[in-house]
């Protein structure tokens, strides 16, 4: 799959994409990542990209024609591809988006600064607008590193196993179950009787008993979105059923 980021900040594109699971993806080739920066499209003594909006107001908008110009030649490059702004504005990243995306075979990421960007090149150039969160950020990059993350370790061969992250959270709809290792100054100490028994059945059915608890007590809102089959329903109210229990046992 291949990346493209028009950005202002291209070095920190670059280094997000060297490190982790996303480097070694690039590494093996499943994943590659370009950098455009919209200052090389600009003209005048000054290469300027921004102006102050029509109206008034304080900050800036990133200017139309460096921005055009700049997708032009990231299109030109290697064919055309989604074009995705990364904006508060956007539809939430979701798992599920996130395995649309990884699935192409191109994306474009458009990284905005200051106040944003024209709204009239965003009505004729952008695909979609996408959001991690109900928060504003100084700049595109970080989302576009948090989707770079995501996408480049969905890429098959990019994880050592592959069934990791069919266990992610959000990939059945629910949260992950907890999860414990060895440790030299804990021993077994706090780690659940069925993780050690070695009966995989049992194991299986505690970690989806888990997993949907967890989620209705973290999450209820993604429970209310999720299928869940008669045995999860029976593992979810006996999940409930000993969590109140625990809480009436525990009030003064």
């Amino acid at each position: 799959m291949r990346l493209d980021v028009i950005t202002l900040f291209p070095d920190f594109m670059r280094q997000c994409a060297d490190v982790g699971v996303v480097g070694r993806a690039r590494e093996r080739g499943l994943l590659q990542l370009e950098t455009w920066n919209p200052r090389d499209y600009a003209t005048g003594n000054y290469r300027r990209v921004d102006d102050r909006p029509f109206g008034g107001g304080p900050g800036m908008l990133m200017l139309i024609e460096p921005l055009r110009a700049c997708i032009d030649a990231a299109r030109a490059a290697a064919g055309p591809a989604p074009l995705i702004y990364l904006s508060p504005q956007g539809e939430r990243l979701t798992q599920a988006s996130v395995r649309r995306f990884a699935a192409m075979p191109r994306l474009l990421l458009l990284c905005g600064r200051y106040e944003g960007i024209d709204e009239r090149l965003i009505a004729r150039e952008v695909d979609e607008e996408v959001s991690i969160g109900d928060y504003v950020l100084s700049g595109g990059e970080l989302a576009a590193a948090v989707l770079l993350d995501a996408i480049g370790r969905l890429q098959e061969g990019a994880l050592n196993d592959a069934d990791s992250a069919a266990q992610d959270s959000f990939e059945d709809g629910l949260l992950d179950c907890p999860h414990f290792t060895r440790s030299d100054t804990e021993g077994t100490t706090g780690i659940p009787d069925v993780l050690l028994s070695g009966d995989h059945a049992a194991i299986r059915r505690w970690r989806r008993l888990q997993s949907l608890g967890r989620t209705w007590l973290r999450r209820p809102d993604l429970l209310a979105r999720a299928s869940l089959d008669k045995d999860d329903r029976a593992l979810l109210e006996a999940f409930r059923r000993d969590w109140l229990a625990s809480q009436a046992k525990n009030e003064p």
